[in-house]
């Protein structure tokens, strides 16, 4: 059975809707959790429901930071074992209309502070030969999408990246995997019309939406020991809506 007992996890993204599900499962299985994200509200509430974890505010925007941020973690924490990336924006616009901004802001958070935070993560788990980190990327990365070239180049950048990573440090007992979620109920996707909606899910074979508890069961095998010869992967979580 899969615990993480004694596991020391950071997981970015944490109050959003498929990051409480992501710390939800940590936590129920007996992970050493800290969550991170920028709503100091939310993580306010996160840490009422799950009283011992640990929350820390941090805009992975500011790239320049994000080696004492890992520090700061690891600190806490006692070290750090599990990497999951989570945390992502969106901010779509048809690529004529798309303004430069938009596109560099997607790109350095969801790719290039990707990127940051696994390396520095890496860094740390080198010293105990032992490391997991599971990156979340998108259904768009593999299939793009109407109005979101940003959002699906960063997606899909992460793949190639992470895929590279596993290369780099497979004999070092540490695996770097990711799960590309199709179209999840979260925040980001109840904001979308209805009629929009329901064209979606005209689209999935299991004719629904996925959750996020969905999700977080895979990113817990694949940051198990029971995936532990299992790294530069990419698991669909979809409904069949995309099968590669």
């Amino acid at each position: 059975m899969i615990n993480f007992n004694n596991k020391k996890i950071l997981i970015t993204g944490a109050s959003g809707g498929i990051g409480k599900h992501l710390v939800k499962k940590f936590v129920s299985l007996g992970g050493n959790v800290l969550g991170s994200g920028t709503k100091a509200e939310k993580l306010d509430l996160l840490k009422k429901e799950h009283s011992n974890i640990k929350v820390k505010k941090f805009d992975i925007s500011e790239d320049s930071r994000i080696e004492e941020f890992i520090d700061n973690v690891t600190l806490e924490l006692g070290g750090l074992d599990i990497l999951i990336n989570n945390a992502g924006i969106n901010l779509d616009n048809l690529s004529l209309r798309m303004k430069d901004d938009e596109w560099k802001k997607v790109i350095n958070i969801n790719l290039t502070s990707t990127f940051l935070l696994s390396k520095y993560a890496i860094k740390k788990m080198l010293k105990n030969k032992y490391g997991r980190v599971v990156n979340i990327t998108s259904v768009v990365g593999h299939t793009g999408n109407l109005g979101q070239s940003n959002y699906s180049a960063s997606k899909a950048g992460i793949i190639g990246m992470s895929k590279s990573l596993a290369i780099e440090y497979a004999k070092k007992n540490i695996t770097v995997n990711c799960v590309s979620p199709g179209f999840i109920v979260s925040d980001m996707t109840m904001n979308i019309a209805e009629k929009v909606k329901l064209y979606l899910t005209s689209r999935i074979p299991m004719g629904k939406l996925g959750t996020g508890e969905d999700v977080s069961n895979c990113v817990a095998f694949l940051s198990s020991e029971e995936a532990s010869y299992i790294t530069g992967e990419t698991i669909h979580v979809n409904g069949g809506m995309y099968m590669s």
